[in-house]
């Protein structure tokens, strides 16, 4: 008998099939040098999972990953490739450090929402650059935004060199001031649990009804969809260009506002540690939808946080990144994820339509 799923219930099972894989090859891998692969798990559940530090080393991670997910994956449901995530959560940390340094004679109520427009700000303009150019000339944003990558790097490292240069060691740049630090929910030891997180679970749920309850988010993706069809049907293509690279900015920015305001107060030299970049991966695992982002990011910052304590079980944290890898490989090959799971739901096999 034929089974046939629909393309929602195969968008949920894709994702978590490809966990189930991935981390059964990793298993093979870990049997292979050595060491048994239930004690290795179990470990990296424990360091991900197992208490309040855990916990909150783990959606510290979660918290900026998520946003950086959603500005990847806003941009791929209209057919753009933004690629400058990284560098547009640096802007917009750049600029609610500048912002949030001056802020000392604030109220809170005021000082922490300017701070967080800043970063949001810093990243849309950041984007913008890049949906401008391809709007107005047809450069690529792929190339656009990789440029724009090393610009915001080469800036950050500027400022925290030069302009906003404060005390010695490492390069960085003076705390924003009190008021317009975000306050944590828990503190754990040295680990603090941020409330920047229900910024972005909210910043996630307002993409989903953008994207899905209102004009704005029919027209960007109907753009993705069929670009040609979508002019003919009197959309404009440079406005949604220019207009999705913004908020996918945006959202970045968010995110490296966070990153100061919610944990470490002040910008420094390789501030965003590859967060940007990890957007991509989190946007193809959460398969561009804002809810999945969620889960896909959480996945995501659980693994990384589970990976520090797997090397006391003397299993090299890179297994993590070969788990990772394989994730990202089996969600993007999905017809070869479909198609076992179509024969796994029926004897005879089948298609999903």
């Amino acid at each position: 008998m034929k089974i046939k799923l629909s393309k929602k219930t195969m968008s949920i099972l894709v994702p978590i099939t490809s966990v189930i894989i991935a981390l059964f090859i990793a298993a093979i891998v870990i049997l292979l040098i050595g060491k048994n692969p239930l004690s290795a798990y179990w470990v990296m559940l424990q360091g991900a999972f197992g208490g309040k530090a855990a916990w909150a080393a783990n959606i510290s991670k979660m918290m900026s990953l998520v946003l950086t997910g959603l500005a990847v994956g806003f941009g791929f449901r209209a057919g753009i490739f933004n690629i400058g995530a990284e560098g547009q959560l640096m802007m917009g940390a750049i600029f609610a450090t500048f912002v949030g340094i001056n802020l000392g004679n604030v109220s809170p109520v005021f000082a922490i929402p300017i701070t967080m427009l800043a970063g949001i700000l810093g990243g849309a303009f950041w984007a913008s650059i890049a949906g401008y150019l391809k709007a107005a000339t047809g450069a690529h944003e792929v190339i656009t935004t990789i440029m724009l990558n090393w610009i915001a790097v080469y800036l950050t490292n500027y400022f925290v060199v030069g302009p906003l240069a404060v005390g010695q060691g490492v390069p960085k740049s003076p705390e924003i001031a009190q008021s317009a630090q975000l306050p944590p929910l828990m503190t754990v030891q040295a680990n603090t649990l941020p409330s920047g997180i229900i910024v972005s679970i909210i910043a996630a749920i307002l993409v989903y009804i953008l994207l899905e309850k209102t004009t704005t988010g029919y027209e960007v993706k109907a753009v993705g969809f069929n670009p040609y069809a979508a002019e003919a049907g009197a959309i404009s293509l440079s406005k949604n260009i220019v207009l999705t690279m913004a908020i996918s900015g945006a959202l970045a920015g968010l995110a490296g506002s966070l990153e100061v305001m919610a944990i470490h107060h002040r910008i420094f030299g390789d501030f965003s540690g590859g967060k940007g970049f990890d957007g991509i991966s989190i946007a193809l695992i959460g398969q561009n939808n804002p809810i999945g982002i969620i889960f896909a990011a959480f996945l995501i910052s659980s693994l990384r946080t589970g990976s520090n304590a797997m090397q006391f079980a003397k299993v090299p944290d890179d297994i993590v990144t070969i788990i990772q890898g394989i994730i990202i490989f089996l969600v993007a090959a999905d017809r070869i994820v479909r198609t076992l799971i179509m024969k796994f739901a029926s004897p005879k096999g089948g298609e999903s339509k």
